[in-house]
């Protein structure tokens, strides 16, 4: 993790966990349903590309939903290219019977 003491804010009004660097936001726009998360999209501006802060957003965004008791759905492709690459969150994955 490259910003390890920058805490994740659960923006709830607008449903967003956000990741503020350098005085700059970046988030990842959800719904929750029941103890669903749907992760819609992730948003890193366009100037703090590149360094590592979209990564460390999901990772948060996951120990978050993790520490909750909460399951996501991942629609955002960042994330679920995210996921290929670290399948151990697939933990956390909802289930669909």
């Amino acid at each position: 993790m490259k910003y390890p003491d920058i805490p994740l804010i659960d923006n709830e009004p607008i449903h967003n966990y956000e990741l503020i660097v350098d005085g700059t936001r970046s988030f990842v726009d959800y719904k929750k349903r029941g103890d669903n998360v749907y992760l819609i999209h992730t948003e890193v501006p366009e100037e703090m590309e590149g360094k590592g802060i979209a990564a460390d957003l999901v990772e948060k965004t996951f120990l978050y939903l993790e520490q909750h008791n909460l399951k996501m759905v991942p629609l955002c492709a960042y994330i679920i290219s995210y996921l290929k690459r670290h399948p151990e969150w697939n933990r956390l994955r909802a289930k669909f019977d």
